[in-house]
């Protein structure tokens, strides 16, 4: 169940999107936004028993879930229908809402057309729609903030195959071209982690995700809370920032 008194205020009466919210690092975001004192929509594109489930164990009140893909317009078309008609505007928005699968880099052939079209239709098309959907619920705020959710993969080109790290390379740019096209009332921010020790990570091998921690300066991977954090404070706390790329990498790609 969820308690009645958020730990903090600082996202009082304001009210943020998360897509792809039931995941590993969205359901960490929900929760930290949460407990700031906001009032958090959730979307999902399946397991709506999970998304309830998580909207009832975050903190305050007033959190909502709705099923919808960011890669099908008319589903987004919907959700900003909702969102007007039950809540009117938005201070937040977080594209979480992101795929992959593992495949070698140098194994071109494993890397299927579909693939690459869904890891695109995804990251890259579903946030610029979802922005697109959502920009006139964010401009009814004096100010506003979209952060999208990255990956150093689009800096350092290693990540888990081709198609994604130039997925993540394509948002960042987008992040930038929209920071300029949506100023001044809506802020533009790409999050970008390096290895999260989330629900992905549990596909590797102990030895492998060991071998990251060595190859990281800090000796520890990113937890789903590390990024949550940084959203939160993107939005709170650093209000002249907009087309930047902030890492939470632990200095990873100073490593080897």
């Amino acid at each position: 169940m969820s308690t009645p008194t958020p730990s903090d205020s600082s996202m009082h009466g304001q009210i943020a999107l998360v897509t792809g919210g039931t995941g590993g690092i969205g359901s960490a975001i929900c929760r930290r936004l949460a407990d700031a004192g906001a009032a958090v929509v959730v979307t999902y594109s399946s397991e709506p028993a999970k998304a309830n489930a998580l909207i009832q164990s975050m903190s305050g009140t007033g959190h909502l879930a709705f099923q919808a893909r960011v890669d099908d317009s008319d589903s987004l078309n919907a959700l900003v229908k909702n969102i007007a008609e039950k809540i009117g505007a938005l201070d937040l928005l977080v594209n979480c809402a992101g795929v992959t699968t593992p495949v070698k880099h140098n194994d071109l052939d494993a890397l299927t057309d579909e693939w690459i079209d869904k890891i695109f239709q995804v990251n890259v098309r579903g946030a610029f729609a979802t922005i697109r959907a959502m920009k006139p619920l964010l401009e009814k705020r004096e100010q506003s903030t979209v952060i999208n959710i990255s990956s150093i993969a689009g800096v350092t080109g290693v990540g888990s195959n081709v198609a994604y790290c130039a997925s993540k390379a394509a948002l960042d740019s987008m992040t930038r071209s929209l920071a300029r096209a949506l100023a001044p009332k809506i802020r533009v921010v790409s999050v970008s982690p390096g290895w999260v020790l989330g629900e992905y990570a549990k596909r590797f091998d102990p030895e492998y995700i060991e071998a990251q921690v060595n190859a990281t300066p800090l000796k520890k991977l990113s937890t789903p809370e590390d990024v949550a954090e940084t959203v939160w404070a993107v939005h709170t706390k650093l209000a002249m920032m907009t087309g930047n790329i902030v890492p939470v990498d632990g200095g990873r790609p100073l490593g080897v």
